[in-house]
């Protein structure tokens, strides 16, 4: 019969849980209240003390049956039954088969002195004391396949989770008081994506929503892929190569997640190219236009038109500048690069004689 039931309230768990669904229920408190990931909660490093406790009793199977026969404040005296049973009538444990101490003869070794392996399985010292809740975190993740991905998963202040309550202070391997030395937290890495990008969009400004898959945990330690859309704000006049980040939104690590970095790429455009904050277009003209004059309407990026007429003739190469008509500047609001016109002249492929002489008696 069981004689309490907190502690399989604490996890959640009835009191004929099997071990596999006690870690389960504790892995997934546990999670669930780590004082890392819940800053703005005050009271979730006790609950996070508090499961953690509830699952060092109920892990153990000497410290399970212990519980469940006599409750946790037995346990919590060394198996010293309150002073108000004494007081109150028969002691409960002098029965026929009681050994030392009147307690059963199972459990007379089982609080006798010493510590783990003196003279038998585990035991109870005068005055029980918890194990840290942080290191009892970190052994039972890496003792559950999941390798050392929740060690030192979660960074945040600990010295709530690590302290005691009425009275109890927890204690560790290393002292009274006293945290273990801890592993430095490895950096987050960097993801890097290419934004590619129109020539328009960079010179007028966009909102790109962007769709990508990022790896989480779930609350039981597995690996999921879920889908979240970034609106990534492009400004007019961004450059190819600007990177954009957004930190922490990348795939769950063991340092935290990952930051993502959009870098610019420009798509190549029909009629325009880019030269820092300049637009240049290129007008190809043939050999007689070249020599003999022509004319052109060209229409700039954002619409403008522009009418140029050259009575020749026009070098191969050359080119004409119009200011205030490229891309915006970026850094200087209000400000832009120019339009640049430049000029190719298409020579014929093949002459004939007549056309030769005609040149030659021309030029």
């Amino acid at each position: 019969m069981v004689k309490e039931t907190n502690l399989y309230d604490q996890l959640n768990i009835s009191p004929s849980a099997t071990a596999d669904e006690v870690k389960k229920a504790y892995r997934k408190a546990a999670l669930k209240w780590h004082p890392d990931k819940n800053k703005d909660n005050p009271d979730a490093a006790e609950k996070f003390k508090e499961c953690s406790q509830a699952y060092e009793i109920l892990s153990d199977p000497d410290k399970r049956k212990v519980y469940d026969q006599y409750g946790l404040e037995f346990i919590l005296r060394g198996g010293v039954p309150p002073p108000e049973s004494a007081s109150a009538g028969p002691n409960p444990f002098a029965s026929a088969g009681a050994g030392a101490g009147g307690m059963p003869d199972g459990f007379a070794s089982f609080f006798s002195g010493g510590g783990p392996g003196a003279g038998g399985g585990t035991r109870f010292s005068a005055s029980y004391s918890f194990t840290d809740p942080e290191n009892l975190f970190r052994t039972t993740f890496r003792d559950s396949g999941l390798g050392d991905m929740f060690d030192d998963g979660f960074t945040g202040p600990r010295s709530a989770a690590s302290s005691g309550s009425g009275g109890r202070r927890m204690r560790n391997s290393f002292g009274e008081g006293m945290r273990p030395p801890r592993a430095p937290t490895p950096e987050v890495t960097t993801v890097e994506r290419p934004l590619p990008l129109s020539l328009e969009d960079l010179f007028s400004g966009v909102t790109k929503k962007m769709k990508i898959k990022r790896k989480m945990f779930d609350e039981n330690g597995k690996r999921t892929t879920t889908d979240t859309v970034l609106e990534v704000p492009i400004k007019p006049g961004l450059k190819k190569g600007s990177k954009i980040r957004f930190k922490g939104v990348g795939d769950q690590e063991e340092g935290g997640q990952q930051d993502l970095v959009f870098i610019v790429e420009e798509k190549p455009h029909a009629l325009f190219t880019r030269d820092g904050d300049d637009i240049v277009h290129t007008v190809d003209l043939d050999l007689k236009e070249a020599l003999t004059g022509w004319k052109r309407t060209v229409t700039t990026i954002d619409g403008r038109t522009l009418e140029i007429d050259k009575a020749g003739p026009t070098q191969p190469g050359s080119s004409d500048a119009y200011p205030a008509l490229g891309m915006p500047i970026s850094k200087k609001p209000g400000q832009r690069g120019n339009f640049v016109v430049k000029y190719h002249v298409r020579f014929p492929m093949t002459l004939s004689p007549t056309q030769k002489q005609a040149l030659r008696e021309i030029l």
